[in-house]
């Protein structure tokens, strides 16, 4: 056989198998069933997936809910757009809204606090990057992702979009605080750029 020419029998699955073909095959089989079961054990174990609700909403919909959270829970405005950070309970459904080219509100969440993190675009597809944690979940119009998550570390974050998203997409930057349990609300003093706390003297 060749495998240039054709075959010299067309029915060439009932040919002999070589040594070498079955190894190959076998090999394969094996590595496919591995990668198959480590998915649902990486997603158990490896804590780097997010599991996840997601309902189908109108933008008007999750708009409103939002607004409702941001009149309760507003503690101060940040950047020349006034942009509110809210501080919600901890345990409670915090909202965040991509548009372009802007994530609203701001929220400062408690450490060690768990939340219900909604999400949800008003225009197109974006991405929610939290940096440094590169943790990203796509954020899709007409649908509303719910995220469980447990806040470990105090510090700013960056939220960044991480698809692109037109001409203004650079711009589409903010913040998320995550402050120790019992601080923050009143302002953005009690958390440095870098991260560390100070203390009401101003020493960490």
């Amino acid at each position: 056989m060749s495998s240039i020419l054709p075959p010299s029998s067309r029915v060439w699955w009932n040919q002999p198998l070589d040594r070498v073909e079955g190894t190959w095959i076998a090999l394969a089989l094996i590595w496919c069933l591995a990668m198959f079961f480590m998915m649902p054990y990486w997603h158990i174990f490896g804590k780097q997936n997010l599991s996840n609700e997601a309902y189908r909403i109108t933008a008007e919909a999750y708009s409103k809910k939002t607004q409702e959270m941001v009149d309760k829970f507003t503690v101060r405005t940040e950047t020349e757009l006034n942009v509110p950070v809210v501080h919600p309970p901890a345990g409670s459904d915090v909202y965040l809204i991509a548009r372009l080219w802007q994530w609203w509100p701001i929220l400062e969440l408690e450490k060690g606090q768990a939340y219900r993190l909604h999400l949800s675009s008003m225009d197109y597809m974006h991405t929610f990057s939290l940096q440094p944690e590169n943790l990203n979940i796509q954020v899709m119009p007409g649908y509303e992702g719910v995220y469980t998550v447990t806040p470990t570390r105090a510090g700013k974050y960056s939220v960044l979009c991480n698809e692109f998203c037109g001409i203004g997409h650079h711009t589409m930057v903010s913040n998320l605080y995550v402050v120790e349990k019992g601080q923050g609300g009143t302002g953005d003093d009690s958390v440095k750029d870098n991260g560390e706390h100070k203390d009401e003297r101003g020493e960490k």
